[in-house]
């Protein structure tokens, strides 16, 4: 065997694990809204209030336990913990296909939340094997298994809850981690060498201390408070999407998996080729504005519509939307130094964890509170309309901001953005909706 085959295996492996993780967590959102249906006996409206503890509570796990795993990983390597967190989300997915109660899915939620922290450990990975001019192709692909994931997922998913009940995608998910685990056993080597491991520190492990430490840039922290706006609203993707779409238009699995799929495919397209093209010709500043503008006209089209197959003319403006990610990256990190690079990132990461705590909180029980009987005013499109004010002020906020950008007229440059910064945190990362 070459001494390039254990990293050629390993890059196989990374890539497969990302892929498999993205699509474990394509196959079950479709299925929630029946599954908890099938638990409780509530209606979709009522059962997103569930939904959104599920989904709340895998956010605050990874959120808090990303600093500990990242630690653990350097201070007993790498593939230890990107193993663990592979029989995690085994034992996660069987929890949830078998559990007879609530409480077993949310407990199954919570183990996926701290083995889901393992992602950064990927990332670290990729890096001890890559040479760096090689590292932006390499996080490429990676970004294309997110893609590839989300796209197939909810596809499969909706027809397998269709043909075989709610709990049938969680079985598959199940046996798609399990595989890869095996997979990883055999061929996954160690990374990290032993004289670059370091001690566990639990002082490094505080998951406020990115946010903190940008207190030291004034215009990237006003930036953070537009980004935790834009992604407070954009949870109500995640954290609606089947409950409204099954409560609303009647949809079924296999329906939900559909709206997914395109909203997968539009995203892909518009960030794998639209951005390259037209945020250089736009500039930074102007595909931001233009892109929050285009993300409230269809948070509120989202709550207006009223027939099913409008829902696929908004996916595709709104997919326009996804202009403004990179740039607003490229504004950011022209406001830090360069060793302060990775505290940015780890800054957006963190906000983009308390943005998927506090959001489905939040736009499940305005789902639910002005759908009901009780309702003072029928307005089962609330949680839209609630992503497009957010998305407003996070508008404002950024139009404050760009007052004291030092160079607002910079030339646009898209940059090599990792993975991480395009995910969305439900089951693992996914490709923005909007």
């Amino acid at each position: 065997m070459s001494a390039r085959t254990p990293g050629k295996h390993a890059i196989i492996f990374i890539f497969v694990t990302v892929l498999i993780d993205m699509i474990g967590f394509g196959l079950i959102i479709p299925v929630m809204p029946s599954l908890l249906h099938e638990l409780t006996g509530l209606d979709a409206n009522e059962s997103a209030v569930m939904g959104g503890w599920l989904m709340a509570s895998y956010a605050g796990m990874q959120f808090f336990f990303a600093p500990i795993v990242g630690g653990l990983s350097d201070r007993f390597g790498r593939k230890p913990v990107l193993l663990a967190a592979l029989a995690g989300f085994t034992i996660d997915y069987l929890i949830m296909g078998f559990a007879p109660v609530f409480w077993l899915l949310l407990a199954g939620r919570v183990l996926a939340g701290i083995f889901g922290a393992s992602y950064s450990t990927a990332n670290a990975f990729i890096a001890d094997i890559t040479p760096p001019e090689q590292r932006a192709g390499r996080f490429g692909m990676i970004g294309a298994a997110f893609g590839i994931g989300f796209i197939v997922g909810p596809a499969i998913g909706g027809f397998l809850g269709e043909w075989f009940g709610p709990r049938a995608p969680f079985f598959a998910a199940a046996a798609l981690a399990g595989l890869n685990l095996v997979y990883g056993l055999l061929v996954l080597p160690e990374t990290l060498k032993p004289e670059n491991r370091r001690g566990f520190d639990w002082r490094r492990a505080n998951p406020f201390g990115s946010i903190y430490q940008m207190r030291h840039y004034p215009v990237a922290l006003v930036l953070m408070g537009a980004v935790f706006l834009m992604l407070f609203g954009h949870a109500v993707y995640p954290a609606i999407w089947s409950y409204y779409s099954t409560f609303k238009f009647g949809w079924s699995e296999a329906d939900v998996g559909l709206s997914l799929m395109v909203v997968g495919l539009t995203a892909a397209i518009v960030q794998g080729g639209l951005t390259r093209i037209l945020v250089p010709k736009l500039g930074e500043w102007r595909a931001i504005i233009i892109s929050l503008s285009i993300a409230v006209a269809a948070y509120t089209a989202y709550g207006l519509v009223t027939e099913g197959w409008m829902v696929y003319v908004v996916i595709c403006v709104a997919a326009i939307g996804g202009i403004g990610q990179p740039a607003l990256q490229g504004v950011m990190s022209r406001q830090v130094p360069a060793n302060a690079q990775g505290e940015l990132q780890g800054a957006m990461t963190s906000l983009q964890s308390l943005s998927m705590v506090v959001g489905p909180l939040l736009m499940s029980r305005a789902f639910k509170y002005f759908s009901g009987d009780t309702a003072p005013v029928y307005l089962p499109g609330a949680p839209f309309y609630l992503a497009a004010v957010l998305t407003f002020l996070a508008l404002l906020v950024g139009l404050r901001a760009r007052k004291h950008d030092p160079k607002p007229d910079a030339a646009a440059v898209v940059p090599a953005v990792s993975p991480a910064a395009n995910a969305p945190v439900g089951s693992g990362p996914m490709p923005p909706a909007d």
